[in-house]
Order: structure tokens, then sequence, then C-alpha cells
């Protein structure tokens, strides 16, 4: 499969996620309390939301089968099969969530057919060390999929341990000589902290500036997957700490092959 078009299925089941695990939330809401304005207007701008998601997924168009089926979710049949007046709210909500399903099928049953057709990406060829290539291969791989399932501290402790080791790699690529020349300090890079990398490695020029964005309980991930006694209580790790940890790795990748 083109990476691009890889990329695009990820983040479309990415969004897909997200709506279907908002709208059980607010499904469970409206089912304890029918009249909840709160919950209703919720459930407007989420439904909102589906249909933006839906209309890029259907290219915007409107006789799509995803575009019809949203459609058709917000109506009720008469035994005659005429459309009638809308639906109610929490059924509505259940049925805007069996057409998030069929895309969430429809776009895994196109990326397993790709799987079969061409084999994965080698996304870190560029690796220097090459028993380290398959073990962080593997590794995005586990990272992807826990964030797809909502796992974000599981995601952000395996993306940070997979930029710690590649460039970790390329600092060791470049040899201990020349980046004390660039200002790093004494000793050995195995002994270095996590923050010390990747400043070594943006001062040698091997990365820019894109590890700035890390958030803070990225680069405390190590005390969370340590657990040193010794240390503060470990961040909480959102949503949005495990993606923007993911982007931040896409970039320092891109960083150390440019011609990816």
């Amino acid at each position: 499969m083109d990476e691009n078009l890889r990329s695009q299925i990820e983040s479309y089941l990415s969004q897909l996620d997200g709506l279907i695990r908002r709208g059980l939330q607010i499904r469970d809401t409206l089912a304890t309390d029918a009249h909840n304005a709160s919950a209703i207007a919720t459930a407007r701008a989420w439904q909102e939301d589906c249909g933006v998601t839906v209309n890029q997924l259907s290219g915007g168009s409107k006789a799509h089968w995803l575009a019809r089926s949203f459609s058709e979710a917000f109506l009720v049949r008469s035994s005659a099969g005429g459309a009638l007046e809308g639906a109610p709210a929490a059924e509505i909500i259940t049925r805007l969530l069996d057409v998030l399903g069929q895309a969430v099928r429809s776009l895994s049953g196109m990326a397993a057919s790709a799987s079969l057709e061409a084999p994965a990406p080698r996304r870190f060829e560029f690796v220097h060390d090459p028993e380290l290539r398959p073990v962080v291969e593997q590794a995005y791989t586990d990272s992807r999929r826990a964030l797809e399932q909502g796992a974000y501290q599981q995601a952000l402790l395996t993306t940070c341990g997979i930029l710690e080791a590649i460039v970790t790699d390329a600092l060791q690529h470049e040899g201990l000589n020349a980046l004390v020349v660039s200002g790093a300090p004494a000793g050995k890079i195995a002994n270095w902290s996590f923050e010390t990398r990747l400043a070594v490695a943006e001062k040698a020029g091997l990365i820019r500036g894109g590890c700035a964005r890390l958030p803070e309980a990225a680069r405390r991930y190590r005390d969370t997957s340590n657990g040193d006694e010794g240390c503060a209580s470990p961040p909480t790790v959102s949503e949005r700490d495990a993606r923007v940890a993911g982007q931040v790795l896409q970039v320092v990748m891109r960083d150390l092959n440019p011609g990816r």
C-alpha cells in the first residue's frame, strides 16, 4: 500500500474510534436522562462531527453508500416503508454508531487486503544498527495499536522509547569525539539523560527543533516506565500527549532520513 494512503487510513480509523467512544458516552447519558439539555446539545455537535468525517470518507458524494447510510440514520420509517419524522436522539446515536462501525470495517478491510498484497514499509531503514531496526519497527506498530485502542500511556511510553532509541543510534554513529566538538557533555552517551540526548542531537544538526513540542509527560517518560520510588509521581498521560509525541516522532524520523 502507498505510504500516504496507509497514513490516511490510520488517521481515519483513529477519528472513527474517537467518534465512537464519544457517541457511546453521550448515549449512556441520554439513557438516564433523555431530556438532558447539555447532552442533547453535545449530541448535535457530535452528529455534525460524524457528518464531516462521513463526507470526507464519501468523497463529498451523497450517492456513496456511507453517505446514504448516514442520512437514513435520521429517519423513522412507516409500516409502508415511507419516511416519517426524525427519530429520537438516543436512537439516532445508535444508528450512527452502526454507520461508523461499518466505516471502520470497510477501512480495516482495505488495510488488511493491502497488507496481503505488499510487504509492510520499512520505516526505519535509516537506523544504522541492523539489530535495532526490527525492534523499533515492531515497537512502532505496537505504539500505533495502543493509540487506536485508547491506551494512551502505553502509546506514549512506546513512542518515546522509539524516539530515544533512534536518536541514540544517530548519536553513536556520529561519534563521541564529533559530538564533543558540538558542545556535548563528557561521558558515555549511554549515561546521558533523555533530554540531553535530544539536545545534543539538535546541537549537532542531526535533528531540528521538533522535540520542543514534546509534552511534559513525554519528557518524563522514564519516570513512568521505570517507576522510580524517589521520583515525583509520574504525569498523567492524555490522548493529546500521546498524539503529540507520535507527531514529534514522525518529524524526527524525517530529520534522520531526509530522503524518506
